[in-house]
């Protein structure tokens, strides 16, 4: 929590920063890599572990439904064999009203997000553009 408000990070490094600060995040997803090399700085880990696999440039189901049963478990941590980038949106959509998500911007820094109605509504746009398989 932070300020009152669940927080969650998508990225190795973010949930790192968060962790080492004594931040823990509700639902933290991390994939064990940052910019596509190793990510090996990350501390111990406490909470719930998951662990799910979703390729690179897609958002499985699988990945889905562990998002949903993370956000029931918080604290969580969700191992992902593949890649976590775009588990941001999926994630928007499962989160109350004024929860905060952050995530990194390879080269730019961090992006810090308050999940509102309308954050949900540009996530589930975002999201229907995707193609299933």
């Amino acid at each position: 929590m932070v300020s009152g408000r669940m927080l969650c990070t998508v990225g190795d490094v973010v949930t790192h920063s968060a962790l080492s600060r004594g931040i823990i995040p509700a639902v933290g997803v991390i994939d064990g890599l940052t910019m596509r090399s190793p990510y090996l700085a990350m501390p111990e880990i406490s909470q719930h572990i998951l662990h799910v696999k979703n390729p690179a440039g897609t958002i499985t189901d699988e990945l889905v439904a562990t998002l949903k049963e993370a956000v029931a478990l918080t604290p969580c941590v969700i191992m992902v064999d593949g890649e976590e980038d775009l588990a941001v949106l999926p994630l928007i959509k499962l989160l109350p009203d004024d929860a905060l998500v952050v995530y990194g911007q390879p080269n730019e820094g961090v992006v810090l997000c308050l999940v509102t109605p309308e954050l949900r509504q540009r996530a589930d746009y975002l999201l229907s553009c995707f193609v299933r398989c």
